[in-house]
């Protein structure tokens, strides 16, 4: 890399460093307390991993208020991402994990303690945040798949919870495929019927989350599954579809410091586009 680059490639090692850090530290101590209690781990996890993509939504309407961002794209994927943890987490209630007071203090003081500095993390750097939540959810996913691979013919002997199976297999489904941002919407249909479906479909959302939190780490790289759908559409449709796209803005900037120096009003940056249109 350039001269130029070195200093902003010390900062990510110094951002990744401390998520590693730190997420090594939470999981050693999540392992000595449910060394043997597996569900109540999971609720744990669950009540947690749903905190990051709220934390993300606040920060974005607060951005939104600035007027340095308006990607609707970015709010769509997070609350839909929030909405696929919070089925992850109904179902491990409908498994008893939460049935010990101690279990929901804990996961519930932990959430809210992880929701300011996630978003104090996100307001300063959008990167180490995506790249944080990126280590919690591989995390969550060698997690499921230990306990898959240890459990698995117990686990296809046992029934289903409802919540998963009305999640996962009735009515509308496009905040399913809203989250997963590799695939295109209606790609992944999963089938739940035992309890191993659900857990191995659990893994797998997790699995999807790790792709987006990764993608999301470069600026301007998240598009929504359905925006993005335009093979699908008729020829004419696509063209208009196109221009809808073309016309939101991109963000100018990422981080409150970045923001407060170099954000710039709605007519100017419509200014910019139009002279750089015009140059093409």
């Amino acid at each position: 890399s350039s001269s130029s680059d070195k200093p902003e490639s010390w900062i990510i090692r110094v951002e990744q460093g401390f998520n590693l850090f730190a997420t090594d530290f939470v999981i050693a101590i999540l392992d000595r307390l449910y060394a043997d209690r597996d569900y109540a781990r999971f609720y744990v996890l669950e009540t947690i991993a749903r905190v990051p993509y709220f934390a993300f939504v606040s920060v974005l309407h607060m951005y939104e208020s600035f007027g340095w961002w308006r990607r609707a794209d970015y709010l769509k994927v997070h609350f839909a991402e929030s909405w696929n943890e919070l089925h992850h987490l109904l179902v491990m209630e409908a498994l008893g994990g939460d049935e010990r007071w101690f279990d929901r203090f804990l996961a519930q003081h932990i959430a809210v303690a992880y929701y300011f500095l996630t978003s104090l993390m996100y307001t300063i750097s959008p990167r180490m945040a995506y790249h944080f939540s990126e280590c919690v959810e591989k995390h969550a996913f060698s997690t499921y798949d230990k306990f898959i691979k240890a459990h698995g013919e117990e686990l296809k002997k046992l029934p289903a919870p409802q919540v998963a199976v009305d999640y996962y297999t009735k009515g509308d489904l496009y905040m399913f495929d809203e989250f997963q941002t590799d695939r295109l919407p209606e790609t992944r249909r999963p089938r739940v019927d035992n309890l191993y479906d659900v857990f191995v479909n659990i893994r797998e959302d997790e699995w999807e989350h790790c792709k987006t939190m990764k993608a999301c780490q470069v600026r301007g790289n998240l598009h929504s599954p359905h925006s993005t759908k335009l093979k699908d559409l008729p020829d004419e449709a696509q063209d208009e579809k196109e221009d809808e796209e073309d016309e939101e803005e991109v963000a100018e900037c990422a981080g409150i410091v970045e923001c407060a120096i170099t954000a710039t009003s709605h007519a100017e940056r419509v200014r910019k586009k139009s002279t750089a249109l015009l140059k093409q």
